[in-house]
């Protein structure tokens, strides 16, 4: 087993909860590795600090698995994985569809495990839980007896360990069914864990989607980058008078249309466009919507996209509350992690300045979100929280 060591006055981070070590950090790495194996790490002093996966060419270097000196192997796995499920069965008693593991909040880095019913999705972000995907596809099969298992490895932060990740899209275990109906809050929806976006569905936006729709009953909603119509079915679910669904893939509506009908819903009202053209278009502005939702794709992927990205968001949230009318309300969101929470306020804030709309400048925040409570944030490590939401209303 190698033996990383850091650089004097290094470690305190990870010894307060954080799960990464950054290649900056490290002085020496002793003995014999492959790649993805686990190493053991000690400060600069000698002392034993935890153990993890090891990648000499990622910027994140180490990523941390256990304080402990034991054995990474099965049962520990399954330990890890069972400890998941546990808190998934306490904050959403009564749903068989979830993130079931959500990388380092879940003490499993660079790990991540969908749950579609009878289904498991799983990803492996980093060249060390790549490596160990046999091991840890077992302890999950144990925990959650699913009758099939598929790897979406085709994420982009595979790219970032520098390891030569292949795309790698996979039946592991079993059988994987065509059409998975997932069930969530009481709506049905088809996921597509083979060819769909990420692992197949935005399990993180459930809780948000609830929030807002306790607001449109009798309203007329507008679903920007509505994707396959989670929130705007949520809408209609809960009373809202018309739904406009608004999306540049052709692809997502078709399915959007079918979770709208899978839910007992007629007359589906969609408009295949880019969204921000859309929201800027005369059609929408004669349209007087009551509420508007937007949903855009993460719009900041490093640092150096901040400045660009953080323009391009207030660009939408201000197309977005030009189109409410008196009292319309705007819910929105952001899914950039370089885009903290405070920047995504002053991005919505900016936005509404910017429409010189009378009243804008009273623009009241009613409610914040963040990623459902199958996606926990670890409050040591702030990467962890990525998803911001937000409804405001346009006095």
């Amino acid at each position: 087993m190698s033996k990383i060591i850091l650089k004097a006055g290094e470690g305190k981070r990870i010894k307060s909860g954080h799960k990464w070590i950054f290649s900056n950090e490290i002085k020496s790495a002793e003995g014999h590795f492959a790649l993805g194996d686990i190493s053991s790490l000690y400060d600069n002093n000698n002392v034993f600090i935890g153990k993890g996966f090891y990648n000499p060419h990622s910027l994140i270097s180490f990523r941390l698995l256990t304080l402990t000196d034991e054995d990474i192997n099965i049962p520990f796995w399954h330990k890890r994985i069972e400890k998941a499920k546990t808190l998934r069965d306490k904050i959403y008693p009564n749903e068989n569809s979830y993130r079931a593991v959500f990388g380092e909040s879940d003490d499993l880095a660079g790990i991540v495990i969908d749950k579609y019913g009878d289904a498991l999705c799983a990803q492996f972000l980093s060249a060390g839980a790549q490596a160990h995907k046999a091991d840890i596809l077992t302890a999950a099969t144990a925990v959650f007896e699913p009758k099939g298992i598929f790897v979406r490895n085709d994420s982009r932060l595979r790219q970032l360990e520098n390891a030569d990740l292949k795309k790698e899209n996979e039946i592991f275990y079993g059988e994987i069914p065509k059409d998975i109906i997932i069930f969530e809050n009481g709506l049905k929806f088809y996921a597509d864990i083979i060819s769909g976006q990420k692992t197949g569905w935005y399990f993180d936006q459930r809780d948000n989607r609830a929030k807002l729709a306790s607001y449109v009953k009798n309203k007329k909603v507008l679903d920007c980058y509505c994707h396959t119509g989670a929130f705007g079915i949520y809408a209609k679910n809960a009373g809202a008078q018309e739904v406009v669904f608004v999306d540049s893939s052709r692809r997502a509506l078709e399915i959007a249309e079918k979770n709208y009908a899978l839910n007992g819903f007629k007359n589906f009202n969609a408009i295949e466009a880019d969204a921000l053209e859309y929201l800027q278009s005369k059609e929408a502005k004669d349209e007087n919507f009551d509420i508007v939702n937007i949903d855009p794709p993460g719009l900041i992927k490093s640092k150096k996209d901040f400045h660009a990205g953080f323009k391009h968001y207030v660009k939408i949230n201000e197309a977005a509350i030009c189109l409410l009318k008196s009292g319309g309300m705007l819910a929105t969101s952001s899914c950039s992690r370089h885009l903290d929470f405070k920047s995504f306020v002053d991005a919505v804030c900016q936005a509404a300045v910017k429409t010189k709309k009378e009243n804008a400048l009273e623009t009241l925040l009613l409610e914040y979100g963040f990623q459902a409570k199958d996606h926990p944030i670890l409050s040591s490590m702030p990467e962890t929280q990525y998803l911001n939401f937000a409804i405001a209303v346009v006095k």
